[in-house]
C-alpha cells in the first residue's frame, strides 16, 4: 500500500525511521533529511531525533567510527578522503579523530603498499615519469597523505 507524501503520523515517522536506523548506522544529516523528504515538520523532526538518540538508534560516534572502518576496510581509502566524506557529513572533528583511531596504523601502511603495488602493475606507460604521475594521482583521489604516497612510488619506480 503506497502512501500519500506527507501523511505520516510522529509516531508512523519514529518506527520508520527506526528500521532506517537499525539497518546501518547513520549520521544526523541523513536522518534530518530522510525526514525533510517525508514532510515532517521541524518541531516533529526534533521530536524524533531526540526519540533516535535518546533510545539509541543514532549515535554520531558510533557511525564515524564504523563508517571510517568500512571506507578503509573495504574501498581502501586513506585518512584524508574519510575526512573529508565525514565533514560532509557535518561530524564534529572529536567524531572523526575517534574514528580514525579506528584504523590500524600496520594496517594502513600495508594495504597503502598492496594499493599501490596493484595499481602499479595495472599501468602500461613505459615513460617513468607519467607511470609516477597516474600512481600518484590515483593514491592521491583515494585519499592517501600525499608524503606518504611520494614515499611509496619513489621507493616502488626508481
Amino acid at each position: 500500500m503506497k502512501r500519500n507524501i506527507g501523511s505520516y503520523t510522529v509516531t508512523e515517522a519514529k518506527r520508520k525511521l527506526e528500521a532506517y536506523c537499525a539497518y546501518q548506522d547513520r549520521c544526523h544529516k541523513e536522518v534530518i533529511t530522510k525526514l525533510k523528504n517525508m514532510n515532517m515538520i521541524p518541531l516533529a523532526i526534533d521530536t524524533i531525533v531526540s526519540h533516535l538518540i535518546e533510545h539509541n538508534f543514532l549515535n554520531e560516534q558510533r557511525f564515524a567510527q564504523s563508517f571510517a572502518r568500512g571506507k578503509f576496510n573495504i574501498k581502501k581509502w586513506g585518512r584524508n578522503r574519510i575526512v573529508r566524506e565525514l565533514k560532509l557529513r557535518d561530524i564534529s572533528k572529536y567524531n572523526i579523530d575517534k574514528a580514525l583511531k579506528e584504523i590500524d596504523s600496520h594496517a594502513y601502511f600495508e594495504t597503502l603498499d598492496a594499493l599501490a603495488k596493484k595499481r602499479l602493475a595495472q599501468l602500461t606507460d613505459k615513460n617513468p615519469y607519467k607511470k609516477k604521475k597516474k600512481l600518484a594521482d590515483y593514491l592521491l583521489y583515494r585519499g592517501w597523505e600525499s608524503h606518504l604516497v611520494y614515499e611509496k612510488i619513489n621507493q616502488l619506480i626508481k
